[in-house]
């Protein structure tokens, strides 16, 4: 008998026939004598339609309201679902994140988990039942209820795996599988067998939705494999682990890309000792996460700094630089919000040259343009404007071959 975490997404259980579809899947796996703790994210869009409706009532809503309102979506589903399992003759009990034992600290709304007391899931278990627990939440030390920011129940779901020693952690949504590139985008994908650890982390970074990177993190750290799998169909999906085999990591496994990009550009900086940090230590102050950071090379003492942030957060970025581009003696700020970012990813990248040089020809080939350029061991990103982003993703697909791995 083996311990198996199952996390199903919105689009899973977006309405009562999803939620008893949702049940019986439970309810064949708890058949073949597993023990299983059910996850579960709120219905369709009603984190999105619960931010709206707090829109209404205020243009300000407090961090700490926000927390327990958005937590009910995910109540709900719980509930529904323990109720649905019961109704086809299962022992089934909900658990809210705090009954969980989800311990967090006090961030509203970006809450990271600080510990997982699984007593009371165990009592559960050992009794027989299947425990559903609300995803995307926790609670303090002082009892108030957090959120874990967008995509939190799969970090809710890779926890737990690691609290309860699970065999897997079953991601089950909509999609069934990772995919070389976006379907949607490049129809001829191919869905990925496995992939390791690092390259899923890439991928989740720089644009693919799949899976939060945070919860790729936790997975990685207590190495839990991850299944990620379709909850419409059997297909056996792909595997996130850290055993990847060596054919697989002499590739490109996939093409990655983000439409939420804008770029800042701090024109005329004086180039000398404490100027960066002027900029960017006001910027963490203010919460605003910054990604990519390139600074042009200096010309009688003067150079320009660009970063890269997520669009909703440019205004608030440009508030902060601009007083302090007036202490520091900027000539100018300049800034775009229309832009995108495509990444190819594979370990690969590590021992083997070509690959920067292959990517940078294909996009010049096709007349796209690259403003900045970041990189890591096994990732190569390109900035440029959002509405070439797409035919660059099929560009790249189609040079580097990329194949199932």
């Amino acid at each position: 008998m083996a311990l198996i975490v199952q996390k199903y997404g919105g689009t899973s259980v977006a309405s009562a026939e999803r939620v008893k579809a949702v049940a019986k899947r439970v309810a064949r796996l708890h058949d073949a004598g597993d023990q299983v703790v059910v996850v579960v994210s709120a219905m369709g869009d009603t984190t999105d339609e619960l931010i709206a409706l707090a829109g209404q009532i205020t243009k300000q809503p407090p961090p700490r309201e926000m927390d327990v309102l958005l937590s009910t979506g995910e109540l709900v589903t719980s509930a529904l679902l323990a109720m649905a399992l019961k109704d086809a003759g299962y022992e089934a009990i909900s658990l809210s994140g705090a009954q969980a034992g989800i311990k967090t600290d006090a961030t509203f709304r970006k809450a990271r988990i600080s510990a997982v007391e699984t007593r009371r899931i165990q009592k559960e278990l050992e009794s027989g039942c299947i425990v559903i627990v609300a995803g995307f939440q926790g609670i303090t030390d002082d009892n108030e209820v957090t959120t874990l920011g967008r995509g939190g129940s799969d970090t809710s779901a890779v926890a737990l795996a690691a609290a309860l020693g699970a065999k897997v952690c079953e991601r089950l949504t909509d999609t069934d599988g990772i995919y070389s590139a976006d379907p949607r985008v490049v129809p001829d994908a191919k869905r990925l067998k496995e992939i390791g650890y690092d390259e899923m982390l890439e991928l989740a970074t720089y644009g693919n939705k799949v899976m939060q990177p945070r919860a790729i993190e936790l997975a990685e750290l207590y190495n839990i494999p991850i299944r990620v799998a379709s909850s419409f169909n059997d297909n056996p999906g792909t595997l996130i682990h850290g055993g990847v085999s060596m054919e697989v990591r002499n590739k490109v496994r996939s093409v990655a890309y983000d439409l939420d990009v804008a770029k800042i550009t701090v024109v005329g900086v004086p180039d000398k000792p404490g100027i960066a940090a002027a900029i960017f230590v006001p910027l963490a102050k203010a919460g605003i996460s910054v990604d990519t950071i390139v600074q042009n090379a200096s010309v009688n003492k003067v150079t320009d700094l660009t970063f890269t942030v997520t669009r909703d957060q440019m205004q608030d970025a440009l508030k902060v630089i601009k007083p302090v581009a007036k202490q520091i003696h900027a000539r100018d700020i300049a800034s775009d919000s229309k832009l995108g970012k495509v990444s190819i990813v594979g370990t690969g990248m590590q021992n083997s040259p070509g690959f920067a040089a292959r990517m940078f020809a294909t996009l010049s080939e096709n007349g796209i343009n690259i403003e900045l350029i970041t990189t890591s061991e096994i990732r190569i990103t390109c900035i440029m404007d959002e509405a070439k982003v797409k035919e660059a993703v099929r560009a790249l697909h189609k040079a580097f071959e990329v194949e199932l791995g």
